[in-house]
């Protein structure tokens, strides 16, 4: 949520980079102003009520003590009258706090300046390129045919079970899965990241904090009878750890593996065949709370994370600087990590890493205690590190060969075997 501080001060200026996300603000800021200004006026009528109040209140002791009982009489007349008017002003002041909020969510956070105008994924910037795109030979395999010749992936056995985009894994790809989770954990680990295994449900609170409600709840999975949220990434139960906190040491760094669900509805099309998009996938989660001054140095320490991963993976990759309309709602820079699918010939999405700057830590009221004692708010950053559908969709597309499919040497270790085979 957009500090209303930032607004007071520079509205025409976030009306105008709103625009780099093609959202059209000018509306709702012009009646921020106008709740605001009735919000701040109530206020100060309040303060000063209440600090009558007090006055009285202590003058009346006083005559009390002077045996004055019946000046301090008509004094608390005035008391009760000041306490009924304070009651109207606190619930007035509470209508337009409410009211200012309301149309708070409504904002976008502000892209950075470096954010570049576009709507669509080919407005993206692509930043750099890496690795070697395999060359398959005639008879090259998709990811879903390979799954199926070499007993990996059941799709149809998870559409009898729950519903189509819940695969059943079994065999070498569930040790495939377990390997590639154990192995992301452990990298994430020895660069610094504190792990946690968090709650797969989440309230109102933690997914309005992250800013899943109200722009996504559409996308999430509701459990309606107890009001709670399945998740959609780690980010959601990991950042929600540090509401309402106030920290004395910044970074914090935390990494997470968890099950993800996402509705995605309006998906279809081959883009949604075999592991590109599901209904629920495993993912690892890296999420740091950064000092304000140097959020962007940490975005640019986890892309280089998520390269080291794919290095390892020995993946073609390359990183794209997300335009303006390309750019989730809470994020104010996103750079997506996309991996070379040689058998669809197309680059997949893999991961997706974001500063919200103070976006969430407003709502979560998250915040740090500065050099002089303030109480700040930080800034919080998320990325995949790594989801796993499409990672392995392209491990098996560009590794297949005639003797089977080959692992990465970074995987050995954690499969068991170096080669998937029938």
């Amino acid at each position: 949520m957009i500090d209303i501080n930032t607004i007071r001060s520079n509205g025409p200026e976030v009306i105008e980079r709103l625009k780099i996300k093609n959202f059209d603000a000018a509306d709702i800021i012009k009646n921020l102003g106008c709740v605001d200004e009735d919000r701040r006026k109530t206020l100060k009528q309040l303060e000063d009520l209440l600090a009558e109040s007090k006055v009285l209140s202590r003058q009346i002791g006083e005559l009390m003590k002077q045996g004055k009982k019946a000046e301090a009489e008509e004094m608390k007349e005035r008391t009760v009258a000041l306490k009924v008017e304070t009651k109207r002003l606190q619930e007035k002041l509470d209508q337009f706090s409410a009211g200012q909020n309301e149309l708070l969510v409504q904002l976008p956070n502000i892209p950075h300046p470096q954010v570049p105008p576009g709507n669509a994924s080919d407005d993206n910037q692509i930043v750099s390129e890496e690795g070697q795109v395999p060359e398959l030979g005639d008879g090259a395999l998709a990811h879903w045919d390979l799954a199926k010749e070499y007993g990996l992936v059941d799709f149809e056995l998870g559409t009898k079970i729950t519903g189509a985009g819940f695969p059943v894994y079994r065999g070498q790809g569930a040790k495939l899965q377990r390997a590639l989770i154990s192995f992301f954990l452990d990298e994430a680990i020895a660069a610094g990241y504190t792990e946690y295994q968090p709650p797969l449900l989440v309230n109102e609170d933690s997914a309005f904090g992250t800013g899943q409600l109200p722009d996504k709840d559409a996308q999430m999975y509701h459990v309606g009878s107890d009001n709670l949220f399945l998740i959609p990434t780690a980010e959601v139960p990991v950042t929600n750890i540090f509401r309402d906190v106030i920290l004395d040491e910044l970074p914090v760094k935390c990494v997470a593996y968890s099950s993800c669900f996402r509705r995605e509805a309006g998906s279809y099309g081959k883009d949604v065949r075999g592991l590109n998009r599901l209904h629920q996938f495993d993912k690892v989660e890296i999420v740091q709370v950064a000092h304000p001054d140097k959020s962007y140095e940490v975005l640019d320490e986890m892309v280089e994370h998520v390269r080291g991963l794919l290095r390892k993976l020995e993946l073609p990759f390359r990183v794209a600087r997300l335009c303006g309309g390309d750019m989730s709602f809470a994020s104010a820079m996103t750079y997506d990590m996309e991996v070379y699918s040689a058998a669809q010939k197309r680059w997949l999405e893999v991961s997706s890493i974001s500063n919200f700057e103070t976006f969430q830590s407003n709502r979560m009221k998250l915040r740090f205690r500065s050099g002089d004692g303030k109480n700040l708010l930080a800034h919080t950053l998320n990325g995949s590190a790594l989801a796993l559908p499409r990672i392995v969709a392209a491990l098996l597309e560009n590794n297949q060969g005639p003797e089977g499919i080959r692992m990465p040497k970074a995987l050995v270790p954690y499969t068991g075997f170096e080669r998937i085979s029938q």
